[in-house]
């Protein structure tokens, strides 16, 4: 195991005496969680320059070498994992326990090893006596990581891991609203990776900007909203950068006929409430058939009445509040439509606006049309859309009928007749009698306007190199 720092992560990763500052509050509570630095192009500039010199030597050191560095980095984050989990609960906000912090940041160290073990080999496209090509990736150089604010540590290592084992190095901008998560998990991970190939610049959106236009950094992983992927598509324009983009989702499931409401109703709630709503590729609506409507939604209802919500540190919680205000704003606002459009609320809808915290209840909406805005658009908290079905068909034309497409799920008593349905819809991975789970050995992606590009296993690796064909 490796050794601890001899000072709090908070205190390591504090803005120096003069520096700019910006105070980080609990959105469970108000309070105050630490200092986290403001920097700006000049940082940016600083990083840049250190990667370019760090990252020809790691590059030559090889995939052994790197594999091992990750690896000792994972030793590392569970030799700090308690404190760093307990960062993560105060600033983003999510409980301890559960699908949350200690599992976030759990998984942070199981992606630094399963990055460690892929394999991937030069490929032998042609050899036929006359011609043989093979295929091989080299480093990019330098990768610039935007991150954001719901799974600010995990999300982090999918973007890092697979660029440091690759050969490159990276400059990585955390969101304004969680940059301590970010700064401390880097703190950690720089104990076992050579200096100036980690650099974390913690900046305003002029450093995401500025990153998204560097000629110096020739790829960009962005995970986070559409309509800013679409701008950090436009900013690499005229360098023309690789990306790699996880955009927005609101994630659709179906509930055929045949499927037991008891038996799904806990995998379709934490589908949907895993992080209090706020990912990704959470379900975001759902489809039901009428045979079976009333019955998922009570068996929804009766679960979701068990999972109790609170500040992230007791211990007995499992579901935390929303991060930010603005965030909160948006699932109020949608969840208001929807009941002053006549829809029934099974449960929650009633916020305590007196209380602290930026906690809003866990909410089930159910008899809500297809074009309600709740179903619409995403609404990224803890509210659930339910929507009836009368054929399959239909079910498969709603949840297709939106512009994005991050994820989807089928729930069935019949695997085989749900993966017939997985086929037709438009999105990139689909579960079957699950939803959102992710696997490091198991590429990941969107369609339509949630992204492009591949993350984990050998696929990811791949997009974090830049192909080369050796012909001759």
């Amino acid at each position: 195991m490796e050794a601890k720092l001899d000072v709090s992560l908070l205190d390591a990763v504090a803005p120096a005496p003069g520096e700019p500052g910006r105070e980080i509050l609990d959105p469970a509570t108000g309070e105050l969680v630490g200092v986290a630095p403001v920097h700006g192009l000049d940082q940016l500039e600083a990083a840049v320059a250190a990667a370019k010199a760090a990252q020809p030597a790691w590059a030559a050191a090889g995939h052994p070498a790197r594999s091992a560095a990750l690896n000792a980095a994972a030793d590392a984050v569970e030799a700090h994992a308690d404190e760093l989990a307990r960062i993560l609960s105060r600033e983003q906000g999510k409980p301890l326990n559960g699908p949350n912090a200690r599992f976030e940041v759990g998984a942070c160290a199981a992606w630094l090893r399963a990055t460690a073990a892929t394999v991937l080999e030069p490929e032998t496209v042609v050899e036929d006596g006359e011609t043989r090509a093979v295929l091989h990736y080299r480093p990019i150089g330098i990768v610039g990581a935007i991150g954001p604010w719901n799974w600010p540590m995990m999300i982090t290592v999918w973007q890092i891991a697979p660029a440091l084992r690759m050969g490159n190095a990276v400059v990585v901008k955390p969101s304004e609203h969680t940059p301590l998560s970010v700064l401390a998990l880097a703190e950690v991970l720089n104990q076992s990776i050579p200096a100036g190939l980690l650099t974390v610049v913690s900046g305003d959106r002029e450093v995401g900007e500025g990153l998204a236009n560097h000629p110096a950094i020739g790829k960009v992983m962005f995970t986070g909203s559409t309509a800013t992927g679409k701008a950090i598509i436009r900013s690499s324009a005229d360098t023309v950068k690789r990306l790699t983009l996880e955009l927005g989702g609101n994630d659709a499931g179906i509930v055929l006929p045949d499927a037991d409401p008891s038996a799904i109703a806990e995998g379709l709630f934490w589908g949907a409430f895993i992080n209090t709503g706020q990912t990704c590729a959470a379900l975001k609506r759902l489809y039901v058939h009428q045979d079976i409507y009333e019955d998922v939604c009570q068996a929804l209802t009766d679960y979701a009445r068990t999972v109790p919500m609170g500040v992230g540190l007791d211990e007995q919680n499992l579901l935390g509040p929303l991060q930010n205000r603005d965030q909160y704003r948006i699932v109020a606002d949608l969840v208001e439509a929807a009941k002053a459009s006549g829809a029934r609320i099974l449960l929650g809808g009633n916020p305590d606006e007196s209380q602290p915290g930026h906690f809003y209840p866990t909410t089930l909406v159910a008899d809500i049309d297809n074009e309600n805005p709740l179903v619409a658009q995403e609404q990224f908290g803890p509210a659930l859309p339910i929507v009836k079905y009368t054929d399959v068909e239909e079910a498969i034309q709603m949840a297709n009928g939106l512009e994005v497409g991050l994820g989807a799920s089928v729930w069935s008593a019949d695997p085989e007749a749900a993966r017939e349905v997985a086929t037709r819809l438009d999105a990139g991975t689909v579960w079957v009698n699950a939803h959102g789970a992710v696997d490091p050995r198991i590429p990941f992606g969107g369609a339509k306007q949630s992204g492009y590009g591949l993350e984990f296993g050998a696929e990811g690796l791949k997009h974090l190199g830049q192909p080369q064909i050796i012909n001759g």
